[in-house]
């Protein structure tokens, strides 16, 4: 994420006025009717219990059946899934296990070979390349067979000698050994190096324990803060640790300074609007303590001295004005701002002095150039980086600090994906780049950024091999339903024909302004080297061709998103990569919300769906206010609260709410219990009505996590195996299973 914006979708639920009755004992009907002519051979689905829950709101009424999937103690289930309604957690491992009995086990010999296939593409005791501060050298790596990253460092005069001795700081494996979930957060060391604070999620609720470990001795201090966010920064001094809290609604809303071993947190800010969110840095220079709050549109600046020994009040850069955005770093006397601000919607960057940084005092230092999209602004003593999109594909310029000269850093694929580092230094001529194309491995390189001279540190190694050769990347323009041109990344093996027979996976996401990268995954390779033709769209709603691209897919203008989904699968169909009723659509979170709308546009262009994390439920989610995103989410959706208008528009395409009876192909829905972001609810629900309103279509798998969040199962490995369930379903709805299941034949 290249400005702070809040990855996939909200979760919310229910408005006032609202009744329901008393719910039955019997949260699942119990019935073996056959739901459709095409599942003659699977077992039985369950069928929730419908209870009619009425809200009236915005002056219209709604009647949701399933309502009472969401628990009224939500909250608790987010840290504690023990405590989840009997009745509701009887239905979820019902649906669970007739997907195990329907889909899992009939396909679990093909996901156990793509599993080991996509495993054996991962170099179990990979590591990072070493970055490097000062007398250290940080870097992570994995050992063959362990989940999760360990983190190390070794002097930095032998930074790039792998038989240098090294010293262990955290092992992930440890932490997590018998833990149903776990994950890092913010790993990172204090400025004189003596201490490591490290934050961990054990449930996947996202509410974070920061703890802070002595490299010297392995133990970790008695300091321990509960539910944070996971972000947080050290001092300057190394004496204190600046840290974002969670509320009882799971939104950061205040920034705490802690003095290690004190045990007092001090409050430093308190963000009083539930629409803006918390994030806290420290300055490339290290001479400043940012605070940045904001929504998806606005953002606001606090800095203060990164080093301040005692409790001092933010000073503000440039108070929030509603649309204008801007990033921040500091720059030998004067900070430069990236913002949109004066109708500068590719965004400019802006220079204003520390002692008076307020908008009156920007000025101008690279200017707004339209279709030219400014994503990110890095700052060394001697240079400034920064990371551009230009015709939907990313670039990195240095600008010398001396003289003013700049260049472009290039490459030459048709579609790849460049980012940069600019790592702990910085008085540092050095830029570390990572660059990937779709059939491209990863490549580490270190730019010299006087001399323009690329040192390649490291590729990423594939252990069962790969042949870039063997496959071939394109970037095609489809033609979208109002003559706008959509850009397509297509991955295919070079020997897949192109005459309409081959099956198609086609990704999207369309949300938040975030572009999907043109990079390289090994999973993908497992359907690519199956005849898959593998298709990500870039459609209105991301940034791919600039930020207005980003404003004409949000909003009142939402629905261009879906439109140039499916148009972009009709003009693959047309180009003949495939046909119609041989593509799988796959999408999570906001692109969840793409699937569920894209199956109700045109669900016969598919031959099945892979929903994952769906946001689908828009209107009930957005009229939730006490859901963590709902707030910060309006600005991205609307407000359906306040707003008729806001609620009719979302009412037009929210999946949930405009179900009825068409041929939609095979689904596979997941979700995870303790997901704060797409609630489990979401998910739930919405296969429930899918089984009803359309009984003679799918079948619909649903596949709640009971121990994960948004992200899925915890570890390397074990998301693989989720991966590999998504992908035997894939293969099944296009007849490439072999024996195992097939649901091709799904009208």
């Amino acid at each position: 994420m290249l400005r702070i914006s809040l990855m996939a979708a909200a979760a919310i639920a229910i408005a006032a006025c609202a009744t329901e009755p008393a719910p039955d004992s019997s949260t699942i009907e119990d019935t073996t009717e056959e739901t459709s002519s095409n599942m003659a051979e699977l077992p039985t689905p369950p069928v929730a219990k419908r209870i009619d829950k009425v809200t009236e709101q915005a002056g219209r009424i709604r009647t949701d059946p399933y309502a009472w999937l969401r628990d009224d103690n939500w909250q608790e289930v987010m840290q504690d899934p023990s405590v989840l309604n009997p009745e509701i957690r009887a239905y979820l491992e019902a649906e669970n296990a007739y997907t195990e009995a329907a889909l899992e086990k009939p396909t679990e010999a093909l996901a156990e070979t793509l599993f080991e296939e996509m495993k054996g593409r991962i170099k179990e005791d990979d590591s990072s390349v070493p970055a490097i501060d000062g007398e250290w050298a940080y870097y992570r790596k994995f050992v063959e067979g362990g989940e999760y990253a360990i983190h190390a460092r070794k002097p930095a005069a032998t930074a790039f000698d792998d038989a240098a001795e090294e010293q262990i700081l955290l092992d992930g494996n440890k932490l997590g050994d018998g833990l149903e979930y776990f994950a890092f957060g913010t790993v990172a060391h204090s400025p004189d190096h003596s201490m490591i604070a490290y934050s961990f999620d054990d449930k996947g609720s996202e509410f974070y324990t920061l703890k802070i470990r002595n490299p010297a001795t392995g133990e970790d201090l008695e300091e321990v803060i509960e539910n944070t966010y996971g972000d947080f920064e050290w001092s300057a001094d190394s004496k204190a640790i600046y840290w974002i809290s969670r509320n009882d609604n799971n939104r950061p809303e205040k920034v705490f300074r802690r003095v290690i071993g004190s045990g007092v947190d001090e409050l430093v800010y308190h963000e009083e609007d539930p629409g803006y969110f918390l994030g806290v840095g420290r300055s490339q220079s290290n001479k400043f303590m940012f605070i940045r709050s904001g929504d998806h549109t606005t953002s606001e600046y606090y800095f203060i001295a990164s080093d301040a020994s005692d409790q001092v009040t933010p000073q503000l850069i440039a108070a929030r004005d509603t649309g204008v955005q801007y990033n921040v770093v500091d720059h030998e006397g004067r900070f430069y701002i990236t913002t949109n601000a004066d109708d500068a919607v590719d965004f400019k960057i802006v220079s204003a002095p520390y002692d008076n940084p307020g908008r009156a005092n920007w000025k101008d230092v690279i200017p707004h150039k339209p279709g030219t999209l400014i994503l990110d602004l890095m700052a060394y003593k001697n240079w400034l980086v920064r990371a551009e999109r230009k015709d939907g594909l990313p670039r990195l310029v240095v600008k010398s600090h001396k003289d003013g000269s700049e260049h472009e850093i290039a490459f030459k694929d048709a579609a790849y994906d460049v980012a940069g580092s600019s790592g702990y230094e910085y008085d540092s001529d050095t830029l570390r780049i990572t660059y990937a194309s779709p059939s491209t491995p990863d490549q580490t390189f270190d730019y010299n950024m006087a001399d323009r001279t690329r040192l390649l540190r490291k590729t990423r190694e594939v252990p069962s091999g790969h042949d870039p050769e063997n496959y071939v990347v394109e970037r095609v323009m489809a033609p979208g339903w109002d003559g706008v041109e959509i850009p397509v990344t297509i991955l295919r093996h070079k020997d897949t024909p192109e005459d309409g027979s081959a099956p198609l996976l086609l990704y999207g996401y369309g949300s938040y302004g975030i572009t999907i990268p043109a990079d390289f995954r090994t999973t993908r390779l497992s359907l690519v080297d199956r005849g898959f033709i593998y298709a990500i769209v870039h459609p209105r709603g991301s940034m791919a061709k600039g930020y207005q691209w980003y404003l004409d897919g949000k909003l009142d203008k939402k629905t261009n998103t879906f439109k140039d989904y499916v148009s972009a699968g009709r003009y693959l169909v047309d180009e003949n990569y495939s046909s119609a009723g041989k593509i799988v659509g796959m999408g999570g979170s906001a692109g969840g919300l793409l699937m569920g709308a894209a199956s109700n546009m045109d669900p016969e262009l598919f031959a099945g769906i892979i929903a994952a994390v769906p946001f689908v439920d828009v209107l009930n989610t957005m009229s939730d206010t006490e859901l963590p995103l709902t707030p910060p989410e309006w600005p991205e959706w609307g407000n359906p609260i306040e707003s008729a208008e806001d609620y009719d528009q979302i009412l037009a395409y929210s999946p949930y709410d405009n179900i009825s009876d068409l041929p939609y192909p095979a689904m596979l829905i997941t979700g995870g219990l303790t997901d704060p972001r797409v609630t489990y609810w979401e998910p739930a629900k919405w296969a429930a009505k899918l089984r009803h309103e359309a009984p003679n279509a799918g079948p619909y798998f649903l596949r709640i996590n009971m121990g994960a969040g948004h992200g899925g199962a915890s570890g390397r490995f074990e998301g693989l195996k989720e991966t590999a369930v998504e992908f035997a379903f894939a293969l099944a709805t296009v007849g490439k299973t072999g024996d195992a299941l097939d649901l091709s034949s799904a009208e």
